[in-house]
């Protein structure tokens, strides 16, 4: 189900979805990329209300068209701007909602939530994947698959966490955000603060 809005122009009014786009390699290893360009980008491609957080590639916009088609259509337009090629993962504001509402690791008491992450995949994992994942990791992190997200537990940080780009093992592209990124993502996308569940909450 997506969560749409409604803008008002000149010639009318226009029934727009809300859409958060995630970009891997962005700012890291010399791969540059000013938000200010990711936005007049995005901006050209007919996005409206477009918005990005930190330095490393998130944006929520409003659009119509499905998410995988912003995804194929942003990361083409990205061809070129960056020393690295770039991968680009589009959730719905729904979908990032549900995300936030469904870690499992919230309902466990005290759970340090700076130590929280989602791995964002482009299809499901496949079982032997899973299976992989867990013997691939250190014996300290903790991870709950649940559709096309991975839910990650790292004690110890995230700098040299194998499961924190886990594409090899999985054998596909993947990026992934820490919770309070998360968080505010889901903020920004939601037409009123009181629509993004409370996760600290459950701290």
């Amino acid at each position: 189900m997506l969560r749409t809005c409604r803008r008002h122009y000149d010639g009318g009014e226009e029934v727009l979805a809300t859409y958060i786009a995630l970009l891997r390699g962005v700012n890291v290893g010399g791969n540059t990329l000013k938000m200010e360009r990711l936005r007049s980008l995005c901006q050209e491609l007919g996005m409206k209300n477009v918005r990005t957080y930190l330095q490393s590639g998130n944006v929520v916009f409003e659009a119509r068209g499905s998410a995988a088609k912003w995804a194929a259509t942003l990361g083409k337009k990205l061809t070129g701007e960056t020393r690295l090629p770039v991968s680009v993962t589009v959730r719905t504001a729904a979908e990032m909602a549900a995300i936030l509402a469904g870690n499992p690791f919230l309902t466990e008491p005290r759970i340090d939530t700076a130590r929280l992450a989602v791995t964002f995949l482009e299809r499901p994992a496949s079982q032997s994947g899973i299976q992989a994942l867990g013997t691939w990791k250190d014996n300290s992190e903790r991870f709950h698959s649940i559709g096309k997200e991975i839910y990650l537990h790292c004690p110890n940080g995230f700098g040299k966490s194998k499961l924190y780009t886990p594409d090899k093992v999985l054998s596909q592209r993947t990026t992934t955000r820490n919770w309070t990124t998360v968080r505010k993502l889901c903020e920004m996308a939601a037409p009123e603060a009181g629509e993004v569940p409370d996760g600290s909450a459950r701290r």
